[in-house]
């Protein structure tokens, strides 16, 4: 008889891998049932990472909101499972132990079945607790590898990491491929040396898009032996995320596995529900280029989904760049062409940082090592000469051993900065804090709420718990959602004008993708203005898209009649930018 694979949803990082914002709780009331229906899973990703800063940002109840979502999931039988990060639990600085024990015991009372521990060092020494307080808590720990792809990740590096998970107590094994770079042969043999040591132990995978191995890696773990695949689904499937399951199901069924049938009366309903939420508000906060696959992730290693953030911070230090190199005489760089050099940089800076995977949040340290680098060598500067407290504390061994050797300039700095190094239990470096919470929450009123989830909530996320008591949360996300509305309703209306005049012309985007009126890519800056004099193949916007700079140009001889976007706004396919009235 052939093995079964079963198949994990993973609803909650679809949301967090390609925007800043996950579904509130009457959108996830509405979809639960509907995913039940689809038949295909026999778990669901529900809570953890930053599920719950979020909805406290929101306004809403994080404690409410993990008890209503897994509930129905429990009651069909489907397991559910939170994600926590060790030491960090689930924020991103290190957590007291007296709160990372008190986390366990909250959501194993709200309903969550498996808790998938992680550290982003692989240092055992994180996950040991995480272990044992889930276990205590009576939760499924499930050990996660944060996989990468270096000289130094090999799989017998893994399996010492594996071995002490085991010895701790771990029930089962994840393979972590948060940025999708894990290659595939590699990761099926380190299935297959898992299954080998350890017979009975689950192995789960979960592999992001991103450089597009994860597919291929897929079929490689299954036939070593793996027993749980991650998968996404539409509208939020591809790009950063991870792959659909209609896909991944149909492969392995076509190799000869044995999986659950899709219905897809209710897959449909799951994708319109999901396309819904996307259009009453997340997708304002949606990056169009987290849903685009980029083989450029191959050599860089960087988590896809950071892709987004990563332009951003490119697009806040190109002008500044562009203006140095003019100034030096040299020419300037397209966004581009600076990305290639962040992620060339982000290959040289990695390893001599000791090769810390690049996941949440080491690969936000190592991405802003590199690109201060490159601001301070654009001004003819060294490297190095901006590292932020963080990054010093990874450095460190603030938050666990480095997988590799730092180099030898990084000890030479540290030692001029006069830098300690920590060789301890990371843990023991962050003490106990329930009590302080404890006497705040007295003093303010609060109550501590069903099984103490109210004062384990504030003692994790203090500053956003404090914004969502005092109402302030709430007040700046709705004027935040309002901004961004009225935006998009003025440009709706200002990109569908009636066109009754056959002089006036049409100017649309070829390309989604955000419009700049200049960028001082060329030494002849110039702003398109209304009433301005244009001609055939004069350069009126730039189109970021996929990378990429494209000038759009005028078709016609003319006047600028109107312009219908703002500089920085994005724009879809076919959407009208500009009007141009003909001579």
């Amino acid at each position: 008889m052939s093995r079964e694979i079963k198949f994990s949803l993973l609803y909650r990082d679809m949301w967090q891998s390609s925007g800043k914002y996950v579904p509130r709780l009457d959108q996830l009331r509405q979809i639960a049932p509907v995913i039940i229906d689809m038949g295909c899973f026999d778990r669901i990703e529900t809570n953890g990472g930053a599920f719950e800063q979020v909805n406290l940002l929101y306004g809403e109840n994080p404690n409410t909101v993990v008890k209503e979502w897994v509930k129905p999931f429990n009651e069909a039988g489907i397991q559910t499972h939170m994600l926590e990060r060790a030491l960090n639990g689930i924020r991103m600085y290190p957590v007291p132990a007296d709160v990372r024990r008190l986390m366990f015991k909250v959501k194993k009372a709200q309903g969550v079945d498996i808790s998938r521990s992680f550290c982003g060092l692989n240092d055992h020494r994180n996950l040991e607790l995480s272990i044992k307080y889930a276990k205590e808590a009576g939760m499924i720990s499930q050990a996660a590898l944060s996989i990468t792809h270096s000289e130094i990740h090999t799989v017998e590096y893994y399996m010492g990491v594996v071995s002490k998970a085991m010895e701790y107590g771990a029930d089962e094994i994840c393979l972590k491929d948060m940025a999708g770079v894990g290659r595939p042969v590699t990761l099926g043999k380190l299935v297959h040396e898992i299954k080998a040591a350890y017979p009975n132990v689950t192995v789960q995978y979960h592999g992001h898009s991103g450089p597009g191995f994860s597919v291929a890696s897929m079929l490689e773990v299954a036939k070593a032996g793996v027993d749980y695949i991650d998968a996404a689904m539409e509208p939020l499937s591809w790009g950063m995320v991870h792959p659909d399951i209609i896909t991944i199901q149909a492969m392995l069924k076509d190799a000869g596995f044995k999986v659950k049938e899709i219905n897809m009366k209710a897959y449909m309903q799951a994708r319109s529900l999901t396309q819904k939420f996307i259009d009453e508000f997340l997708g304002y906060w949606i990056n169009p280029k987290n849903r685009e696959m980029s083989s450029l992730l191959v050599g860089c290693g960087l988590p896809g989904g950071m892709m987004g953030s990563m332009m951003a911070d490119l697009e806040g230090i190109h002008a500044g760049i562009n203006q140095t190199l003019i100034a030096s005489e040299k020419s300037p760089l397209t966004l581009d062409e600076l990305l290639v050099m962040l992620f060339d940089e982000v290959q040289y800076v990695w390893p001599k940082l000791g090769y810390p995977p690049l996941v949440t949040p080491f690969s936000q340290y190592v991405k802003n090592v590199a690109l201060m680098n490159i601001m301070s060598l654009s001004q003819g500067k060294q490297r190095w000469e901006m590292i932020d407290k963080n990054t010093w504390d990874m450095i460190l061994g603030k938050a666990g051993k480095l997988p590799g050797p730092l180099a030898p300039e990084i000890l030479e700095l540290a030692k001029a900065q006069n830098k300690e190094f920590y060789n301890g239990i990371p843990q023991d470096a962050y003490p106990d804090e329930l009590d302080k919470y404890r006497a705040e929450m007295i003093e303010n009123g609060w109550e501590f709420g069903e099984n103490d989830e109210e004062l384990f909530e504030f003692a994790m996320h203090d500053r956003q718990y404090r914004d969502y008591k005092s109402g302030i949360a709430k007040t700046r996300f709705d004027e935040e959602f309002a901004t961004l509305a009225n935006k998009k309703s003025e440009k709706v209306t200002k990109s569908v004008p009636v066109i009754n005049d056959p002089k006036v012309k049409e100017i649309r985007a070829k390309n989604a993708g955000r419009i700049y009126f200049d960028l001082s890519l060329d030494m002849d800056p110039q702003i398109i203005e209304r009433e301005d004099n244009v001609v055939v193949g004069q350069r009126l916007f730039y189109l970021e898209s996929y990378h990429t700079y494209e000038a759009i140009v005028s078709d016609f001889n003319g006047k600028i009649k109107d312009i219908l976007v703002e500089n920085g706004d994005m724009v879809s396919q076919g959407d009208m930018i500009a009007l141009i009235e003909t001579e």
